[in-house]
């Protein structure tokens, strides 16, 4: 569902990014960078050597093909092409004259770099929006070190908030550093095509995949959950901090519920379910510090809940006000009824005669029926006949199936475009060094996480945002345990806003809101579906006062379905997702380890963002705005897409084959020094032979097979071997620090890293050679702190404004009288009776 309706008519429009094209280079789990794109209807042409990159034989296959590769790169076309042949170079760039955007992750230090030239691509096509996506970014002394998932999480602080305390860290599941930055890096092309259609002029983005993991999995310097209660990830301790309380998972009859019991609304709600017990009706219960430092309240709840089963306790919860949600299982969270309602999953072909469950979207805009999935073709044994653009498409739906090789650019002669922006075009007045945002007005009803950064990414960006509250329902992250009016967390959410006080369920507060909207562009909620109905102020009163206004909103499991009325929290999201089932200590039925981390939020909050973008876009040719509707289970669930489809593909009975697990080396060890701790990674035998190099150890090299198990030389033997290849990893690390011992790793090819605590990254080399952070300041704020720069690095994106957030209201007069045009006695008269009357506060 990624198609819109305009104010009048009821007929659907074109997909936001119909008529853009991407040509395509990038590989592995980057490739969703451009599948993100397609879904919003951009026609993604993917460019692979001939037979095809190697993505599409990595990992679980299925018919030889890689889900991997289907999860990535659906809804793409694909053509192969040499472009150290100069006939296939002269195609690359007759490509390139027509393109929009160029995706491409070769590494910068590899022979491939060189034949690409990503330089001179820039020289010859100035229009042409480039973005660079590679582990440390292009230049630089990282520039040439190896990555994998498990590093990103050490170097970018979140694997030291992972595990229990006194135990070894734990890496979480998946592969969630890259599956962030992908959303990070849809981001940061689109605003720069967005200022492109404003000056004519492209870009290269250097875009590093650790930057974007640290921004959108969970920053340590971003805005952070309410139960943190402002207390920022670098005052953390140095081992992993016991957090299981603040939102804690209960075993009950069938298996285990998280709550999240925040507000005091909240733990009213909860003491009254319990039957209101003596033991909890003092009133310092309403705290979240008494709630926190109480050794018998976590054991009395789970004495209550011991004999109810998991739908039994999640649908009391429900219907008592107490956010509660099941521990699933991946399996269960896929067959849930919210899932098979929305149609989140459905059936993908990877090759003829072999399907699985892949998303079915990221993000909806609009309210149209969905699309069936385009048919494949076999791949060529070659480089396809010479590809051309078509002329840019009509309104048309977006294709839905992983490309074959041979689904190249129908051979039309390139004409003028009937649908999208045309190349170059760009006010030749407007400002080059402008925000790509500037003059943009948003509204934004956002609250806690998603809501904070959502609006703060468009502000950065030179937006107008509105931060609209009610001092009666305060935002929870402006909670702070040590009483100040502004918090560490809620400044790094809330930079460069205005807050306007005003009450929504008033008719004077509802009618100064609707005269806001009138010269709006965008609306941002988070709000629990039906609520912005139920105040009279539903997407369609909004479009009947602004046709063109675009409405973002963001939920925990969607805007429809049966679980869509639901209390939701991100915690919440990842047990209803399978994800903290999967976030545990192997073996350890109650080993849970995800209390400390915000994700999903700030990449649900990018995917919406890039929704913003991709109807801006689209509004520049149309006039029409739209809506973006984002599940946070739905990109949770995206992200194990691969994993989900194995699942299903095995037990359908389909053959399906690859590895099930890492090769080894892969974890995280101890090393040197105080709770201090290594992550080592190989990805195959040359990892492993560097390996072998640094440790000394050629007789593990070059060990042959043995009666009861295969060579090491081979990754199924290193598998077979773990346990003593772990042993003789962890023998040498402990002679070296994990600084000293990442950078002998990465020295030889090894990708190695220490893990960082949220504190040490300022001062870490590579963050400051990228100028990732920047100390900031508030006035009502003791000390500095550090918050995150720029998003990407650009050759014409500035650094963000560094405006202070507001207090509550802080605005109010200002907006009314500037932007509504009140005179001083009216304003007067909205904010008399002590602050609070007719809807407005101060």
């Amino acid at each position: 569902m990624t198609t819109a309706e305009p104010a009048a008519t009821g007929e659907p429009l074109d997909l936001p990014l119909t008529g853009v094209r991407v040509v395509d280079l990038t590989t592995g789990p980057l490739a969703a960078i451009g599948r993100h794109l397609a879904e919003w209807g951009a026609d993604v042409l993917r460019v692979e050597p001939p037979g095809g990159a190697a993505d599409r034989r990595t990992g679980r296959r299925v018919a030889g093909v890689s889900l991997g590769f289907a999860a990535a790169n659906l809804g793409k076309r694909a053509v192969t092409l040499d472009l150290t042949r100069p006939a296939d170079r002269t195609r690359f760039t007759a490509l390139l004259a027509g393109a929009d955007i160029l995706l491409e992750s070769t590494p910068p230090t590899a022979p491939e770099a060189a034949t690409l030239d990503v330089e001179e691509i820039r020289r010859e096509h100035p229009s042409l929006v480039v973005l660079s996506a590679t582990p440390f970014g292009r230049t630089g002394p990282h520039a040439g070190w190896q990555a994998t998932g498990p590093v990103f999480h050490a170097l970018s602080g979140e694997l030291s908030r992972s595990g229990i305390p006194g135990r070894a860290p734990l890496l979480p599941p998946g592969d969630l550093p890259y599956d962030c930055a992908a959303a990070q890096a849809v981001f940061v092309v689109l605003l720069a095509y967005l200022e492109r259609l404003r000056t004519g002029l492209g870009d290269h983005l250097d875009f590093a995949v650790l930057d974007g993991a640290v921004a959108a999995l969970d920053p340590g310097y971003g805005i952070a959950g309410s139960a943190t209660a402002g207390v920022p990830a670098s005052k953390l301790p140095r081992g992993r901090p016991e957090a299981r309380h603040q939102y804690p998972i209960i075993p009950c009859a069938d298996g285990f519920v998280r709550l999240c019991i925040l507000a005091p609304r909240q733990w009213r709600a909860m003491f009254a379910w319990m039957g209101s017990p003596a033991q909890f009706a003092d009133p310092s219960y309403d705290k979240l510090t008494t709630r926190f430092a109480s050794t018998t309240l976590l054991p009395a709840i789970a004495r209550f809940f011991a004999d109810r089963t998991r739908a039994e306790l999640e649908q009391a919860g429900q219907r008592h006000g107490v956010p509660t949600a099941a521990v699933l299982d991946l399996d269960e969270a896929l067959e849930s009824e919210q899932i098979r309602a929305r149609g989140a999953f459905t059936p993908r072909r990877t090759r003829p005669g072999d399907s699985g469950p892949l998303p079915e979207r990221r993000a909806r805009t609009g309210r149209t029926p969905r699309r069936n999935p385009r048919p494949g073709a076999r791949p060529p044994p070659d480089s396809a006949a010479p590809p051309s653009w078509a002329t840019r498409p009509a309104p048309a739906q977006a294709p839905t199936q992983a490309p074959t090789q041979d689904q190249a650019p129908p051979q039309a002669q390139a004409q003028a475009p009937t649908s999208g922006p045309t190349p170059g075009s760009g006010d030749a007045a407007a400002d080059p060094g402008g925000r790509p945002l500037a003059g943009l007005r948003v509204l934004d009803l956002g609250v806690i996480v998603v809501g904070a950064e959502q609006g703060r990414l468009l502000a950065d960006q030179g937006a107008d945002v509105i931060k609209v509250e009610n001092d009666a329902f305060p935002d929870g992250s402006r909670q702070a345990r040590d009483g100040n009016a502004i918090t560490v967390t809620f400044a790094a959410g809330h930079r460069n806003k205005r807050s306007l006080g005003l009450d929504l369920r008033s008719p004077q507060g509802k009618d100064l809101f609707l005269r806001l909207v009138a010269d709006t562009d965008v609306v941002l909620t988070n709000y629990r579906p039906g609520t912005l109905e139920s105040l009279g102020l539903g997407y369609d009163v909004l479009r009947n006062t602004n046709p063109a206004v675009i409405v973002v909103d963001s939920s925990a499991f969607g805007a429809t379905g049966p679980w869509s009325r639901r209390l939701g929290y991100g915690p919440l999201v990842r047990a209803c997702a399978g994800l903290t089932a999967q976030w545990r200590y192997p073996g350890e039925a109650d080993g849970f380890s995800d209390a400390l981390t915000v994700y999903p939020d700030h990449v649900a909050a990018r995917i919406g963002i890039a929704g913003v973008l991709a109807l801006l876009i689209r509004r520049s040719r149309t006039g029409t705005g739209g809506t973006v509707s984002v599940s946070q289970t739905e990109v949770m669930l995206g992200h194990a897409a691969a994993t989900a489809a194995d699942k299903a593909l095995v037990r359908a009975g389909a053959a399906v084959d690859g590895p099930t697990g890492p090769d080894a080396p892969w974890g995280v060890f101890p090393t040197a020094g105080d709770d201090d701790w290594c992550v080592v990674t190989v990805r195959g035998d040359d990892d492993w032979q560097a390996l072998c190099r640094v440790l000394d150890r050629p007789d593990l090299a070059t060990e042959p097979a043995l009666a009861t198990e295969p060579a090491l030389t081979s990754a199924n033997g290193r598998a077979a071997a773990r346990d003593r290849i772990d042993a003789a990893l962890t023998g040498w690390l402990a002679q070296h620090g994990a600084v000293e011992a990442m950078t002998l790793l990465q020295a030889a090819g090894v990708p190695a890293a220490a893990m960082l605590r949220v504190s040490e990254l300022p001062a870490f080399p590579y963050y400051t050679e990228r100028g990732l952070f920047r100390l900031s300041g508030h006035p009502h704020i003791r000390q500095s702190f550090y918050l995150e720069n720029a998003p990407v690095r650009s050759e014409r994106l500035p650094d963000p404004p560094d405006n202070p957030a507001p207090l509550l209201g802080e605005h109010t007069e200002q907006i009314l009288r500037a932007e509504l045009g009140l005179t001083a006695a009216e304003v007067a008269a909205l904010l008399s009776d002590n602050g609070r009357i007719a809807g407005a506060s101060r």
